[in-house]
């Protein structure tokens, strides 16, 4: 039996390369899966519905689609944030405002969507996987706005697990390192790309914590470091 079996999943940040590799082995494991993101989404397969146009910053659009979702498909099993975005930047020379923009695309996409989600997730008694970051727990130089957000995102997973631990609803989080994407790879030249988290490593812990085989795990910061 697949991991997912029957179980409805909702992924944000579907566009990027983590969210396209989490809906293929979402699919694979058996799910439905629903994409979500603001970019038009171009991912095609059965079993598989995309969202495009959605801003996660704003509440009444983020709660909107997720009732949408609830009433076509009578239940959402799991959740994984995966919609963020990262920068690098000094704080002497770095722009003051890409604190507000890491905290609204980083932790308030995140809760936004848990907020939605939640009602669904607690008669389903599902499970949620926030993407944090393993430099918010030892931000190197020019990780201030990103480390601080992701920081933020383990604190949110955190209070949330404790706030469900009575409702069955698993809040978890991924630490991950550096991801293994075309982006990265043409920002680091010089790096060691096999000691990187892939996507599709990545989207296998995510599958993994949302399966039935995790109801015992919540409120956990789980590094997926590979070897950096």
């Amino acid at each position: 039996m697949a991991l997912l079996d029957g179980k409805v999943i909702v992924v944000t940040g579907a566009k990027g390369n983590l969210g396209a590799a989490m809906i293929s082995t979402a699919l694979s494991e058996g799910a439905t899966v629903i994409g979500l993101d603001y970019a038009q989404i171009e991912f095609q397969a059965d079993k598989f519905e995309g969202f495009s146009g959605v801003d996660l910053t704003d509440v009444e659009a983020t709660t909107a689609v997720f009732a949408q979702i609830n009433t076509k498909y009578g239940r959402i099993d799991g959740l994984a944030n995966i919609a963020g975005g990262f920068c690098w930047q000094t704080l002497a020379d770095g722009e003051p405002n890409s604190w507000d923009k890491m905290f609204r695309i980083n932790v308030v996409t995140a809760s936004n969507a848990c907020r939605a989600a939640l009602p669904a997730l607690i008669k389903a008694a599902g499970k949620i996987v926030n993407i944090g970051a393993a430099g918010a727990t030892k931000a190197g130089a020019g990780f201030g706005p990103y480390a601080a957000s992701k920081a933020g995102v383990a604190k949110l997973t955190e209070s949330l697990a404790e706030e469900c631990k009575t409702q069955n609803v698993c809040v978890n989080a991924v630490l991950p390192s550096v991801i293994d994407t075309p982006l990265n790879r043409s920002d680091m030249p010089d790096a060691d790309f096999s000691s990187w988290v892939s996507p599709q490593q990545l989207s296998d812990v995510l599958c993994f914590l949302l399966s039935s085989k995790a109801d015992s795990i919540t409120g956990a910061l789980l590094p997926v470091t590979g070897r950096v």
